[in-house]
């Protein structure tokens, strides 16, 4: 299953809205075939490691990250292949939360004959997909906060300045969460500030549509977003009322390759909530934010984060000026914070990364 696991996380950044899935067919212990998701559209990762295959698997056991599909999509059912191939036993890590296979897949296999094992090293193979468990169940973006601070928590100096914080081994791995994340959003003043490409500089990565949150319509014609936006996909989600009071700006930015994003206003902003149910119809799965410290605290207050990659380079800005990941009024007690769990460390250069998800409720 381990190696199910690390033929699975081969499909990162492709398969979205699908989830990261791999399958490995051993007999007489011997691995005689494996295969992964490579890409969204294409076979499955079960399908994958039956075409592999260079001897019967007759009575075989495949190992399998998430449990086969049973209905047909892009493509036909791994069911169908697993039963055709006369395999014996199935092994499971991951259940289905997508209610077209939910525990139909396993139902049909042992219907068939075949023996099946459930929830095997399941908290290891669900680790591989809350993109995938979030976005099939709510049908909204999976969020995931990411800043780059100093020790005492500065994004910027006082004059503004902030590159760079890091060093290049952390600013790699930023590259890495761009190619993994289908969407990266930013706020207006990002793009005022920074003028930012906001592309993935990986090789053989995949861009990220990008996506501004730019209530008042205030994005610049000569920035390189919208140079670039015939390119690359680039949305701006902007109120409905701006884009009639702008109707020519609009429409010029339409016509420069922009994808404006009409939301209704919320005390003057747009509302974010709204924004993540239009971006889910538009199948993306997960955004990477970006943001500076007005949009991070929005989100936060929305409750719409579910992940915080903090960076932390061994430096001090010092000043009471001096920006912050999350600006704001910020909350009045302790007891009001935003609770969030640890559960990665990880070392880039002299960097650190610390890796939170929100705490559960209890």
């Amino acid at each position: 299953m381990q190696r199910a696991i690390d033929l699975a996380l081969q499909g990162a950044g492709f398969v979205s809205p699908n989830p990261m899935v791999g399958a490995v067919i051993v007999k007489d212990g011997r691995i005689i075939g494996e295969g992964y998701h490579a890409r969204c559209g294409e076979l499955h990762a079960e399908r994958n490691a039956l075409a592999s295959l260079q001897e019967d698997a007759t009575g075989a056991t495949i190992y399998v990250t998430l449990e086969p599909c049973c209905h047909y999509g892009k493509t036909p059912p791994c069911t169908e292949a697993i039963i055709e191939h006369k395999l014996g036993k199935v092994v499971i890590g991951s259940r289905d939360p997508n209610p077209l296979v939910a525990g139909k897949g396993a139902k049909i296999l042992r219907d068939a004959g075949i023996t099946v094992v459930e929830d095997f090293m399941r908290e290891s193979c669900d680790a591989i997909n809350p993109i995938f468990f979030h976005y099939i169940t709510r049908h909204t973006p999976y969020v995931s906060m990411k800043y780059a601070m100093t020790m005492d928590g500065k994004i910027a100096t006082k004059t503004g300045a902030s590159q760079w914080i890091t060093g290049e081994e952390a600013r790699q791995d930023v590259q890495e969460l761009r190619h993994i994340h289908r969407g990266i959003m930013v706020g207006i003043g990002t793009v005022l500030a920074d003028d930012p490409m906001l592309t993935c500089r990986r090789e053989n990565g995949r861009n990220p549509v990008r996506i501004v949150c730019d209530s008042h319509l205030q994005i610049p014609e000569d920035c390189q977003l919208v140079a670039t936006a015939k390119d690359i996909t680039t949305l701006v989600a902007t109120s409905v009322e701006e884009i009639r009071l702008q109707e020519e700006k609009a429409h010029r930015l339409q016509e420069a390759g922009v994808e404006l994003l009409p939301l209704p206003e919320v005390e003057r902003h747009i509302s974010l909530e709204t924004c993540m149910q239009a971006l889910g119809e538009r199948q993306i799965d997960s955004i990477l934010l970006e943001g500076g410290g007005t949009l991070n605290d929005a989100m936060l207050q929305a409750g719409l984060v579910h992940r915080v990659y903090a960076y932390i380079a061994p430096k001090i800005f010092g000043g009471v000026n001096a920006k912050t990941p999350v600006e704001g009024l910020g909350v009045n007690t302790p007891q009001e914070a935003n609770q969030f769990e640890m559960i990665e460390n990880r070392s880039f250069g002299k960097d650190i990364r610390l890796t939170f998800v929100k705490a559960k409720k209890e």
